[in-house]
């Protein structure tokens, strides 16, 4: 054969391979509402930028009629490319090629790139579209998911993962994008460990796959899921626009993107947030007027709403928001909300992106449930994760700051850089009513009119305690601002803390109290 017939002959082999599945079931695909596996990678990626690695891969099975079957990739693309000009590794399973079914080459192929994901500190993003495990291939097919978890816990903490569900996502195959950072989770995708009608045979229990593992079963509920998309073009515009927020890997600071110095007081602050302290609003209107043209991405928007956390920027530099919602529950922490927050503080603090929380709390939620579930083993891990964080973190007081409720929201004991304060703070073990019946409780049943009493001590508790003066007295409030002044506050402190170094004793790892 000449060279070019040679080339002629690569380049049949190629196309062929292009064609996963075949026709047939690419046009199924599309019928359903999604994508291919190339389809996506090149939504994703920078035009023209992807690099494919182990197109010609195959399987070595024998068993059960796989001999001499020829899988194109092996179910699953993999390579290297651009998103906005920087690089990143993906690997995308093809549901046309035997159902995505993962085997050893198959995840092997996973490996390499999360292997090379690593070795260049760029980010890796997996699209998920597979039925599970290839059978046929037995105990090399779950060793191969063994190796892709254990790569899962190597990469995390030094480069972001981002896993795209766009298709099933079952059994053993769900605990890989449970070990990544983010999950993106499509209309059409279910994710579960175990199936309906498994589930039923066992237990006798009924259920839809959509309501066992759609995308609002694995938020609203599970709090797995960490973004809703409606199909496969919105997930892939999620991922970008979360990528815009991140640093390739953790030796990097965040991209900071160009933007206007001037900062001007925002007077609609001063109205939004209501002086009296039971009355509920949406945290989300503040955060709007403190980040960069109202640019907030929310995560986790569904699951625990009594917290509120998602990425935005200050100046062009990425940050992370934490802030209670007093829409919900008066904003107070439960189990869900202590788990929602003290993981996202564990990603920006491990991602360089410093933490912004915005305070309104209550306390915990009381409860007997609450406590049963492990109120305090859950609420532990915000005091855990904010303690153990050295990147910049900036808490602004706009209201109640009640009890270990504050605490775990980053007062200065917990390591607080900078805490400011609205002149509506209240800052105390317990809100004045609550205060009042336990220290005062003699003095009102004892007084003639125990009502008349009883509101004379609140007034006297507010104007002791329930103000933020008490606290900048004792230096666990930095500053008193007026809210209109905050954007400009948290700009400059966050260009000062720049450079924050923060020493810690040596040892292997803390002991979150998971």
């Amino acid at each position: 054969m000449t060279m070019e017939e040679k080339v002629q002959e690569l380049k049949d082999r190629k196309n062929l391979l292009m064609l996963g599945g075949g026709r047939s079931k690419i046009d199924r695909q599309h019928a359903h509402g999604n994508l291919t596996a190339r389809e996506r990678i090149e939504t994703l990626l920078d035009k023209d930028s992807f690099q494919e690695t182990g197109i010609f891969a195959r399987h070595r099975c024998t068993n059960f009629g796989m001999e001499g079957k020829e899988l194109a990739a092996e179910g699953v693309v993999t390579g290297a490319g651009t998103v906005a000009g920087r690089p990143v590794h993906v690997a995308s399973q093809d549901f046309t090629v035997a159902g995505g079914a993962a085997g050893e080459v198959h995840s092997e192929k996973i490996v390499q790139a999360m292997e090379s994901s690593l070795k260049t500190g760029t980010p890796f993003l997996f699209m998920n579209d597979s039925g599970g495990a290839r059978i046929q291939e037995g105990t090399d097919s779950l060793a191969g998911y063994g190796r892709v978890f254990y790569h899962n816990v190597m990469l995390s903490g030094v480069v972001p993962q981002i896993s795209l569900i766009c298709g099933p996502c079952a059994g053993g195959a769900a605990y890989s994008p449970a070990l990544t950072d983010f999950i993106i989770q499509t209309a059409n995708a279910r994710m579960f460990i175990t199936g309906p009608s498994v589930i039923k045979e066992v237990t006798g229990e009924e259920i839809s796959q959509e309501a066992l593992g759609g995308p609002h079963a694995q938020m609203n509920n599970a709090g797995v899921a960490h973004f809703l998309a409606e199909n496969d073009l919105v997930a892939v515009r999620i991922c970008k626009k979360l990528l815009s927020f991140l640093p390739s890997n953790n030796l990097e600071d965040p991209p900071q993107l160009e933007w206007n110095d001037v900062i001007l007081p925002d007077k609609s602050l001063n109205e939004l947030v209501p002086v009296e302290p039971k009355k509920g609003y949406d945290i989300r209107g503040v955060i709007g007027r403190l980040v960069d043209a109202c640019d907030f991405l929310e995560v986790q928007p569904l699951f625990a709403p009594n917290l509120v956390i998602g990425f935005g920027r200050i100046l062009g530099r990425s940050v992370g928001i934490v802030a209670n919602q007093p829409s919900v529950l008066a904003g107070a922490l439960d189990i869900d909300a202590s788990d929602k927050g003290a993981r996202f503080v564990r990603f920006c603090n491990a991602f360089n992106i410093p933490l912004v929380t915005l305070v309104d709390v209550p306390g915990f939620l009381p409860g007997v449930q609450q406590e049963y579930g492990g109120i305090i083993r859950h609420g532990a891990k915000m005091l855990f994760a904010y303690s153990a964080a050295t990147v910049p973190k900036v808490t602004v007081i706009l209201r109640k700051a009640y009890g270990g409720g504050f605490l775990a929201m980053c007062g200065k004991e917990l390591g607080a850089d900078r805490v400011l304060a609205w002149p509506t703070a209240e800052i105390a073990v317990m809100g004045p009513q609550g205060a009042v019946n336990v220290i005062f409780r003699k003095e009102i049943a004892e007084a003639e009119d125990p009502q008349k009493k009883r509101d004379e001590l609140i007034e006297a508790y507010q104007s002791t305690f329930a103000t933020p003066y008490a606290a900048a007295a004792r230096r666990e409030v930095d500053d008193i601002i007026e809210p209109a002044e905050t954007r400009r506050h948290l700009a400059m402190t966050l260009d000062i803390l720049h450079t924050k170094r923060e020493f810690r004793p040596m040892k292997k790892h803390g002991l979150i109290p998971l």
